[in-house]
């Protein structure tokens, strides 16, 4: 009897240390700002730029243009496709007049496409299938990036900007408020590879070479060099 009792009692502080802990579980993912806003503002870039939104069929993903019509990040409508589950396709020109040599681009991260005058740089994630949703818009197709792949998703303070870490350093940045930033889409590159393959950083056209300020994964300040190109979209 006494080992029954203390069965019971066992059991009903288990219980109550779990719903102890559940609301602070449900807390901490209500509590995700950066998620919730990265969301928010990525709708308000979207819609200031209708005409730079469109779904490509035959990469079966939303594409996003640079103002000037020249680059474009494409988003798969389902990352379970055998396309890339997103990609950044480049105008080659600023880089070969900079001195770019193209076949020593790392061939499997960079594609050249001479007739179409294109460098492509594919990311894979895994197989999250986003299911029909996604289909809708660019939008909802990227609220499905934020459930199951959260951890591409950031804030980059110093900036005000939402993103997407593509990989190798490379990024998709956004404005948290186009209202007050002037840089309110910015394609990132990391620029190691391409200053490999010959470019002359300080030869680049379109696109600016500098010093940007990060936090490392131990929260400490430091400089990293990228390829920028922003656009002001309002």
């Amino acid at each position: 009897m006494k080992f029954k009792k203390i069965a019971i009692l066992f059991k009903s502080l288990l219980v109550i240390s779990v719903l102890a802990i559940f609301p602070v579980v449900v807390n901490a993912l209500s509590l995700d700002v950066v998620a919730k806003v990265a969301v928010t503002s990525f709708e308000a870039v979207i819609k200031a730029i209708p005409d730079k939104v469109t779904f490509d069929g035959a990469k079966e993903g939303w594409a996003i243009k640079g103002l000037d019509g020249k680059d474009r990040i494409i988003i798969s409508k389902d990352f379970s496709s055998k396309n890339p589950d997103i990609s950044l396709e480049l105008d080659a020109a600023p880089f070969i007049k900079a001195g770019l040599d193209v076949a020593k681009l790392p061939v499997a991260k960079y594609i050249y496409d001479g007739a179409a005058g294109k460098i492509t740089l594919p990311f894979t994630y895994g197989q999250a299938k986003f299911g029909a949703a996604a289909q809708k818009s660019a939008l909802e197709t990227f609220k499905q990036i934020v459930k199951n792949h959260r951890d591409l998703i950031g804030y980059h303070e110093i900036l005000d900007h939402y993103g997407i870490a593509l990989g190798d350093g490379n990024m998709f940045e956004w404005a948290k408020d186009l209202r007050t930033n002037d840089k309110d889409i910015v394609f990132v590159l990391n620029p190691e590879p391409f200053i490999n393959a010959g470019v002359d950083p300080g030869k680049i056209t379109e696109w600016v070479f500098a010093k940007v300020d990060i936090k490392d994964k131990d929260g400490k300040p430091i400089k990293v060099d990228k390829f920028l190109k922003p656009f002001n979209v309002k």
